[in-house]
């Protein structure tokens, strides 16, 4: 058997350079990179994917309408949706799930838009539910909806600009003439590299008006006829002038939209029919779910997805006695049953993206449509003085058709027939072939005193778009016309209903937390310890963290809110019932990780709050003394941290909560004591106040500690006493203390 010949593999020198090369680190900098690489990437997400363009559609769904309305599919009937998104292919290289994605959103059978451009049959899903997910593009059907003619009027009258698709066999639109601002009609959001889109959809009708309004006053109150967006999914819009004010003038804002619901008397449920745009039927369910676990929401019974073919409901049973209304409040308050939606108008405007308000957005879309519309007239008139220059040829040979026929009779080469007419009547080369190819039946006066009756109104047509192309005026009185017949054809009534202040009155629901008694336990390293009565009695001795000791003990109830002192002057608010039951042989609750103290903060004292009455009691090491009332860490809002929560003038030497003034013993690192009544320190209500000087003390001692005093401390305590502060306080002498003082 024959060896095969193995040939040398001849390498080359590129080849290797690379193999020496391999596994080389080369170091390159990270701005050059990013500027090569990443840059690109990201204008090419922005430009070409994620950002709307002033026609209100981003590439992907403009590839998709352009292709359906080439398959005849906006007069025509229905078609599979995967014969669509397999035509699509040829305008978007991307996956047919992604564009079979782009299609649903788009579609009436999904719900997410006010004027749905695609008129689907079959399971495209909803928007408000996650779980409702479509059925394969095989097995469901679609056309263009009526209201996308608008889209594409006269699209093939050099309206907008054609560009190459993807491998340059097709053209496709770098736009959509559409007759009316689609871009704030229908909800669009997109997230891009850096930067993202999110614009609200508003009534047509209102957006109509107010594009006529702005047309004829650029100085027209918007709120007058724009009042508020409008959602596809309803739900009930809180108006607030200022910041929809906002929104118009900036582009970005933020709009509260609440959840619709009604009550049946009979079966004791509450029904909800019309959420936010924000969420969804399972997460709103989820975080009722939540709170009812967590005994934070005690009046409902039971909580059902009741959505079908007739559209959205949740339903929640209410056990016997509670008021629906009180119970929507506090649901409001802590669930998505009320979201806000933020608004960022980010469009792309001559391929910038550029964040505008309404106004500025309306004024875009005018300019551009004043431009297509101009177009459209100019490739009208051309249309027009080109019929009229074929017209005018065949009105000379009216003149004469006799001596036409023989000049065509006696022409021996066809390809002479045009010039001998050019020559014969006077006329140029096209009138010339527009005459040459008359069908011989036509050649009698009665055809073409038709065909040239026509040339005087075509003149008066022709004048007349020219007196348009030169005032812009008129070229505006044709957009409003267009916008007049959007109005008339395609308004529907509004779907969000606009609540004012008045009827948003909110009644004060407290919530309900489960009190019983608790002993509370802080010590010296920050941990806490909530533990019930039952289980102290049961358990043994703490269980500490070694050298750590409890310097904070107490019984209260499970309703008490805690104030945390950090050693960087910030308070920490928390309440008794967000910590668990736990029992003396846990370490307990490192406060510091469980409320987010910053780094390298550590918590000093814990106050127990029943009521915002009394004072807090701050002493410096410069002999300093602070009383600050405790309604100055009241807050009327849920606020977990507050900064300033003492002075930082002065290291802390000690804290206190107090219910009235009492007397505290003072202790320097010289030696002495002295007995302070807090009567004698004024108030002061701002948190981080220096206090007043209570001690004197000799250079370079300090105020070393600070405790309440009580009767059996000092054997002679009028020694320590003073009628004047600041003062230096007492020696203590052989007698005068009673037990050792641990200060």
């Amino acid at each position: 058997m024959a060896k095969k010949k193995i040939e040398k593999q001849e390498i080359k020198p590129q080849q290797k350079a690379n193999f020496e090369n391999a596994g080389i680190v080369v170091d390159q900098p990270i701005v050059d990179v990013l500027e090569k690489n990443y840059m690109p990437y990201a204008m090419s997400v922005i430009v070409s994917r994620a950002i709307p363009e002033i026609d209100g559609f981003k590439p992907s769904h403009r590839k998709l309408l352009y292709t359906m309305y080439k398959m005849g599919l906006l007069t025509g009937g229905k078609t599979k949706s995967a014969n669509i998104v397999g035509q699509t292919m040829k305008l978007n290289p991307h996956g047919d799930q992604a564009i079979y994605d782009t299609m649903v959103r788009m579609s009436r059978g999904h719900a997410a838009l006010l004027h749905p451009w695609i008129d689907s049959k079959g399971n495209f899903g909803k928007a408000y539910s996650r779980n409702m997910v479509c059925a394969a593009s095989r097995y469901t059907e679609a056309k263009l909806d009526k209201i996308s003619a608008e889209l594409f009027r006269d699209i093939d009258k050099d309206t907008v600009d054609f560009v190459d698709n993807y491998d340059s066999t097709m053209k496709e639109p770098s736009l959509f003439p559409v007759t009316f601002p689609s871009i704030l009609v229908n909800f669009n959001v997109g997230i891009a590299v850096g930067m993202a889109s999110q614009i609200c959809p508003f009534r047509l009708s209102e957006i109509c008006e107010t594009t006529i309004k702005l047309i004829k006053d650029p100085e027209h109150d918007i709120l007058s006829t724009l009042p508020a967006p409008d959602f596809a999914g309803g739900g009930l819009i809180v108006y607030d002038k200022d910041e929809l004010t906002k929104i118009y003038e900036t582009g970005r804002g933020s709009i509260k939209v609440r959840s619709k619901y009604r009550y049946d008397e009979k079966s004791k449920c509450i029904e909800i029919t019309e959420i936010p745009p924000t969420t969804c039927v399972e997460a709103i369910i989820d975080k009722i779910l939540e709170l009812v676990k967590a005994r934070k929401i005690t009046e409902i019974s039971d909580i059902r997805d009741e959505t079908d073919l007739s559209g959205l409901k949740i339903a929640i049973d209410l056990k016997r006695g509670i008021d629906p209304d009180a119970l929507m409040q506090k649901l409001y308050k802590s669930t998505p049953l009320e979201d806000s939606f933020s608004a960022n108008f980010n469009v792309l405007i001559g391929g910038s993206p550029m964040v505008l308000g309404v106004r500025q957005i309306i004024n875009e879309w005018v300019a551009f449509r004043h431009e297509c519309v101009r177009r459209r007239i100019y490739f009208d008139l051309k249309g027009k003085k080109d019929k009229l220059h074929l017209l005018k040829g065949l009105q000379k040979i009216l003149l004469d058709i006799d001596k036409a026929i023989k000049i065509i009779r006696e022409t021996e080469s066809e390809s002479e027939v045009v010039p001998n007419l050019m020559i014969g009547f006077g006329i140029d080369q096209i009138q010339a072939e527009y005459v040459a190819e008359i069908k011989l039946r036509h050649l009698n006066r009665e055809y073409i005193l038709k065909r040239t009756a026509d040339i005087s109104d075509l003149k008066k047509e022709i004048a007349e778009m020219e007196i348009i192309l030169n005032d812009p005026k008129k070229i505006n009185n044709l957009i409003i016309d267009d916008l007049k017949e959007v109005i008339k054809k395609y308004d529907q009534p509004r779907r969000s209903e606009i609540i004012y202040v008045s009827e948003t009155a909110e009644v004060e629901v407290e919530e309900e937390i489960p009190d019983y008694p608790v002993n509370l336990f802080f010590t010296r390293e920050g941990y806490f310890k909530k533990i019930t009565p039952q289980s102290l009695r049961m358990s043994g001795e703490h269980k500490l963290k070694e050298g750590d000791e409890i310097i904070f003990s107490t019984e209260s109830h499970n309703a008490v809110e805690l104030l945390f002192f950090s050693n960087k002057c910030q308070v920490y608010k928390s309440r008794a019932c967000d910590f668990d039951d736990t029992k003396t042989s846990v370490m307990g609750d490192y406060i510091p990780s469980k409320l987010g103290f910053d780094e390298g903060e550590s918590a000093i004292f814990m106050a127990v709050v029943e009521k915002y009455t009394g004072f807090m009691v701050f002493f410096f090491e410069n002999g300093k003394a602070a009383k600050v009332p405790l309604s100055s860490y009241e807050t009327k809002t849920r606020r977990k941290k507050l900064i300033g929560a003492y002075s930082d003038k002065s290291p802390l030497v000690a804290c206190y909560n107090i219910e009235e003034d009492k007397e505290f013993l003072l202790s320097s690192s010289g030696g002495r004591i002295l007995l302070v009544h807090t009567g004698a320190v004024p108030s002061k209500a701002a948190r981080d106040t220096q206090g007043v000087a209570v001690m004197t003390l000799k250079k370079n001692a300090v105020v070393s500690g600070a405790k309440p005093f009580s009767e059996g401390m000092l054997e002679n305590a009028h020694r320590f006493r003073t009628r004047n502060l600041p003062a230096a306080g007492a020696i203590p002498k052989d007698g005068d203390l009673f037990e050792q003082i641990s200060l």
